[in-house]
């Protein structure tokens, strides 16, 4: 079917969104499918993004296309807020202000119809907001069946946005022995499927909910899950200004990028005490000095200072200056809201005081920042690069005019009395920190976050909801990022590492036509067996992703004691010769050809030296299994080539005072990782680095060994399951 983009609705969006050609393909695309198959809740069509990636842009272009060919109606279901609501109404009331003005069309909140519509009325087309909660279900079922039943022979389009779950879930009754459709999934399939025609869409940034579900129906704690399986999937494009895991994840590794400044470490400890109040720990007359909370200091500082340097630099380039965000996420609970705001705001009472004086103190506080911060500035060379005395006269004048505000976003009334006629959270003075839980995540756009201190720490992540708390992701001015800050903990930074590699490697897989095109979900069983994985037993926070060339390496560590190890270490240089001499089966560039199973005890020597710090790790048995899983599959055997280095002298941390990541140096094509890569063709390479380990260095004076383990190319992206469901 040729579908027209000259339609009035199309036409309007057109003209007031300058779309793109890749936007408008996608849009023009899904409209088509939307035609011309069948879709329904259990087979839905499906518009796939990224979070805060422009998804609700394109299913609006979607709906505009629809109007144009032949849908009347589009019924949006929306997240359960009332925030996210008035979000939608507003967005969409703009977005077709034109055709709105000239009687084309109707928008209405479900809950907030006014009486008695007019034929004149409902003979427009006509968006109706619905949030997925039960009586807003019932409103859109008894304006469609009982007060306007003239609506249920029109065509109506549904469009669930944000949806998370790809999976329809059962209550199962044990006694009864019946399972029953969850109460929001029945209400809306009683709705669609007492309509003449309808279709069905689902809008999702989560491609792993399309994965993680069985194939068929499951009883699992009394839940009973029916796969969905979408009739068709459009991919939304990602626009040039978007920041996401590529740049927190994959660029942050690369020296020098101003994305290897954004992430600071927290501690487990500061986490803990930013949970519930404790005097003994904090002292409240102490804030600006105290090292218990040293990360949370720095970050409202760093947020202070970079907001000064941003809008320093926009008046001097002629812009109007900005008004910035920072995000303070760390629990759900409002007694732990509490406790943040009454530390926030006395930080910001004790920062207003200094200013005043103009202490040595704050000045202090204010350098640290401002070195921290113009590390990344710098290597935006285009943008001003304010001195040191004029930040420090910028600070002065914020914190005495206390630009600074601190507000609590823990309930529908807090979010509802924050929202701007834009329906996104009003930024009330040039520096706004909200602190809060889930009601932050849920879609409410906040503009110019430049700080996001994180810490839901669950002992179980699940996947869609740590993305969807992903608040640093989004369009953002790269010359924002200069001046951003993300805080963490290290273990909740590697999962969220994790999720974002298994999320980039599921869209590839979609962009190549599913995932049987390549992603492949492995375990290792009990009987030390590898074994293919049902992807819906996997638990988020235990998984590996093995690509061609991938690199695995433990980092965040110190050696053992000199006495300790000195004697393991000798033992590993000598069963290194040994294999060389004995075992290699072949020699290239260098590297030898020699037995997983050698491999496997030099592993196991090298993992007895090493010691982990907080919040890192580095499990054996996930090494060997991973190695079990990329030499099994050759027909000639289980192989390593392994990729020998002598006396290195890295420090222990880089540049940024991070832990250092990268001892294996590419060296233009004949360092270890080039000759690793060309080598690692059908067997895996480990690259085996011998370490000086000098105290001078930040070590503890004895050498060491360091490995890097290297895909080979000739391997199937994998998910490789360290723990399961059982």
């Amino acid at each position: 079917m040729n579908i027209n983009t000259n339609g009035r609705f199309f036409t309007s969006l057109q003209n007031k969104n300058s779309y793109d050609e890749a936007s408008r393909t996608c849009m023009v695309n899904t409209v088509r499918k939307l035609v011309e198959q069948d879709t329904d809740i259990d087979h839905p069509g499906m518009l796939l993004g990224k979070i805060q990636s422009g998804k609700t842009r394109t299913f609006i272009g979607v709906m505009g296309l629809a109007y144009d060919h032949g849908f009347d109606a589009v019924i949006l279901l929306t997240k359960g807020t009332n925030a996210l609501v008035r979000q939608t109404y507003a967005r969409l009331t703009s977005e077709f202000e034109e055709r709105i003005d000239e009687d084309d069309l109707r928008v209405y909140d479900i809950m907030a119809m006014p009486e008695a519509l007019r034929k004149y009325e409902l003979s427009q087309k006509l968006a109706f907001i619905v949030k997925k909660e039960t009586k807003n279900l019932d409103r859109i079922k008894e304006t469609f069946f009982e007060t306007y039943p003239d609506l249920a022979h029109r065509k109506v389009l549904f469009i669930d946005d944000e949806a998370d779950y790809a999976s329809v879930a059962y209550e199962h009754k044990k006694d009864q022995n019946v399972t029953h459709l969850r109460v929001l999934a029945t209400k809306i399939n009683e709705l669609r499927e007492n309509l003449t025609a309808s279709s069905f869409l689902q809008v999702t940034a989560t491609p792993y909910s399309l994965y993680l579900q069985p194939d068929d129906m499951t009883i699992h704690e009394n839940k009973v899950y029916q796969p969905v399986r979408p009739a068709f999937t459009e991919l939304v494009p990602v626009h040039d200004r978007y920041v996401g895991g590529e740049t927190y994840f994959d660029q942050a590794e690369n020296a020098g990028h101003f994305a290897s400044y954004l992430y600071h470490e927290v501690s487990e400890k500061e986490l803990d005490a930013m949970k519930k109040m404790d005097r003994r720990k904090i002292k409240m007359d102490q804030l600006l000095t105290q090292k218990s909370i040293a990360n949370i200091r720095s970050a409202v500082m760093n947020f202070v200072v970079g907001s000064v340097i941003r809008r320093m630099q926009q008046m001097k380039t002629g812009q109007r200056p900005e008004k910035y965000a920072m995000i303070i996420h760390t629990e759900r609970g409002k007694q732990a809201h509490a406790w943040q705001k009454e530390l926030i705001r006395n930080m910001e009472d004790q920062l207003f005081a200094e200013a005043h004086q103009a202490s040595a103190l704050l000045r202090e506080l204010t350098e640290s920042s401002y070195a921290d911060l113009m590390q990344s500035v710098a290597t935006f060379e285009e943008l001003p690069q304010p001195d040191f005395e004029s930040v420090w006269e910028g600070v002065l004048e914020a914190l005495k005019e206390e630009y600074l505000i601190s507000t609590v976003v823990n309930s529908e009334k807090d979010v509802h009395d924050l929202l701007d006629k834009r329906g996104e959270l009003q930024l009330r003075a040039p520096m706004n920190i909200f602190i809060g839980g889930q009601l932050l995540d849920r879609g409410v756009t906040i503009r110019n976050m430049i700080g996001f201190f994180y810490g839901r720490n669950p002992k179980s992540f699940q996947q869609d909801t740590v993305l969807q708390h992903s608040r640093m992701y989004g369009a953002r001015p790269l010359e924002d990022m200069a001046v951003t800050r993300f805080y963490t903990s290290q273990r909740i930074y590697s999962v969220m590492k994790q999720i974002h590699e298994f999320d980039t490697e599921l869209r590839r897989a979609f962009e190549r036509g599913g995932h049987d095109q390549g992603v492949v979900f492995v375990q290792r069983e009990e009987n030390s067996e590898i074994l293919p994985c049902s992807p819906n037993k996997i638990m988020l926070s235990s998984l590996t992703m093995i690509q061609p060339h991938k690199r695995m390496l433990p980092v965040g560590f110190q050696t053992g004691y000199k006495t300790h190890i000195q004697k393991t270490v000798r033992e590993i240089d000598d069963t290194i010769k040994s294999v060389v001499k004995q075992q290699a089966k072949a020699k290239r560039e260098a590297a030898y050809l020699v037995p997983a199973k050698a491999v496997r005890e030099i592993f196991s020597l090298i993992h007895s030296t090493l010691e982990m710090e907080e919040g890192r790790e580095f499990h054996l048995e996930e090494y060997e299994s991973v190695l079990d899983y990329l030499t099994r599959e050759n027909e000639r055997g289980a192989y390593v080539w392994l990729v020998i280095r002598a006396k290195r002298q890295i420090q222990r941390l880089n540049g940024s005072g991070q832990f250092e990541n990268s001892p294996d140096t590419p060296g233009r094509g004949q360092g270890e990782l080039s000759v690793a890569r060309r080598v690692a063709e059908d067997y895996p390479a480990l690259i085996l680095l011998r370490q000086e380990g000098k105290k001078e260095h930040g070590w503890r004076g004895t050498p060491f060994w360091w490995p890097v383990l290297v895909a080979q190319a000739r391997t199937k992206p994998t998910v490789f399951a360290n723990k399961t469901v059982k």
